[in-house]
């Protein structure tokens, strides 16, 4: 049933495969105009996330579920800056713009500050030596914050070349270890897509 999205997609996967290894400048043209075409399949994406994101709150206003009202801002909203940026566009002294400025920036702005008592809840809970990994961290943790400020300077003059050494060594062997992680799993991941191993983008898992 799905036999043509998943033969589109091994003969686009492979096909990029094959040209971002080939060194011929042709070959390299072609996949750099490949690659531009994502900005017009990103712009799909948004369109259907778009519809996703009305058709989502049109059923909750619908059918009156709890929070209805905070779906029909949504909408109205999606409505009108959408509109508006069509119309207008998003640079500045636009509505749009001066909405971004006035509305999403502080909100956000706001989240990231409820953030840091989340971090700082999440800290307290993580920090307790309760066994050997845990009381790794709590020591790691208090030099860290002893020896970023000055009275970690005074209390021992090596102090913020130690927490360097901790960043520049053991954290960024760690933060490397995880992104070779990150990059192994997104190349199975896509190997899996190219395959028709992983189906799930379909709408099945099979």
């Amino acid at each position: 049933m799905y036999l043509g999205p998943v033969l589109v997609t091994f003969a686009v996967g492979a096909a990029l495969i094959a040209l971002f290894f080939i060194p011929h400048h042709q070959a390299q043209v072609v996949n750099a105009e490949i690659l531009e075409w994502a900005t017009v399949v990103y712009a799909f994406a948004l369109i259907l996330g778009s519809i996703s994101l009305w058709n989502t709150h049109a059923r909750k206003v619908r059918n009156r579920i709890e929070g209805w009202p905070f779906s029909l801002v949504t909408m109205a909203t999606l409505v009108t800056v959408t509109g508006l940026g069509v119309v207008q566009g998003t640079g500045e002294g636009t509505v749009v713009y001066a909405i971004y400025q006035s509305v999403n920036a502080p909100l956000a702005s706001t989240m990231f500050a409820l953030l840091a008592f989340f971090i700082a809840s999440a800290a307290f809970r993580a920090f307790r030596a309760r066994n050997l990994e845990a009381t790794l961290l709590l020591v790691t943790a208090v030099l860290m914050m002893i020896g970023r400020v000055s009275i970690g300077e005074f209390l021992w003059p090596g102090f913020p070349a130690f927490t360097e050494w901790l960043l520049d060594v053991p954290n960024l062997a760690a933060k490397r270890a995880i992104a070779i992680g990150v990059g192994l799993g997104a190349v199975s991941t896509g190997l899996k897509i190219i395959l028709g191993i992983e189906r799930s983008y379909l709408g099945r898992s099979n």
